[in-house]
């Protein structure tokens, strides 16, 4: 499919609209990105131009048109437990959590619900007779609505330890071969929200013992990433672990938090 040409002038629209929705930050390396993933956009409008489409998304007239635009630049690339390391720990933090309260853990860019699903395995296998509560959240109601079904092809659950594979998810058989869906059970344990971070959180995100945040803030510059960590860490109560991606760091920032890991942080 031959895509319309954009223009200079175009794609630095597309990245001032990008930051200001979601503050994340478009190289200017994007640009064949930005026009494969909105050239349906320009068919679906009838535009020739970016530059209309632009105009569209700058009028306010349609924001159901904005929340697609910003579903569609938004990187959602993800698999179960990604970075097992950072599973062990929240196994091991779940096991040594008290009975008696809740254990709550964010998965603050959840994207299509791979984290949080892997998160809610870890604690309904070592937490089944205590209270927990898993949260996710992303910017893309797109990717939520993927999360919500818990229908994944099977090659994103290779790192899935083969006992959870049995005991929380269906395998797929028929025209359904090759997938999984996790059970009803798990997937009605998770709380799915629509999160801006560049924005005020929510006044019910709040202490939590474990917020992940991974392989999101290489997207922003770096006051935004400042102002995301601060939101972020602020819903932690004191003592609880911030957990950035393995190729992220905190370096430089006055967080309130303090190095225990590499990509791992405690909250003073």
């Amino acid at each position: 499919m031959q895509h319309p040409a954009i223009s200079e002038r175009e794609y630095q629209r597309f990245q001032a609209f990008i930051h200001e929705a979601a503050g994340i930050t478009l190289s200017s390396g994007k640009k064949a990105l930005v026009c494969g993933r909105l050239a349906k956009r320009l068919a679906h409008h009838g535009f020739e131009k970016y530059g209309d489409y632009l105009s569209l998304l700058d009028s306010g007239r349609d924001p159901a048109e904005v929340q697609i635009a910003v579903d569609l630049l938004t990187t959602n690339e993800t698999y179960f437990f990604r970075e097992p390391k950072h599973f062990e720990l929240l196994r091991r933090l779940a096991l040594e959590a008290p009975r008696s309260q809740a254990f709550r853990i964010w998965s603050a860019a959840c994207s299509s619900g791979e984290e949080p699903y892997s998160m809610a395995m870890v604690l309904a296998d070592v937490r089944a007779d205590k209270p927990w509560e898993v949260v996710g959240s992303d910017i893309s109601s797109r990717v939520l609505e993927r999360a919500r079904q818990g229908h994944y092809p099977m090659e994103r659950a290779r790192q899935v330890p083969p006992a959870y594979l049995k005991r929380f998810c269906l395998k797929g058989t028929g025209d359904q071969e090759g997938t999984l869906l996790v059970q009803r059970a798990l997937r009605e344990r998770i709380k799915l929200l629509q999160v801006n971070l560049n924005q005020p959180l929510p006044v019910d995100l709040s202490n939590f013992d474990v917020v992940f945040l991974r392989n999101v803030m290489i997207y922003f510059n770096a006051d935004t990433k400042r102002q995301v960590v601060e939101r972020v860490v602020a819903t932690l109560r004191r003592g609880g672990f911030f957990i950035v991606g393995h190729s992220e760091s905190l370096n430089g920032m006055m967080t309130g938090v303090e190095q225990v890991s590499p990509s791992v942080y405690r909250k003073l």
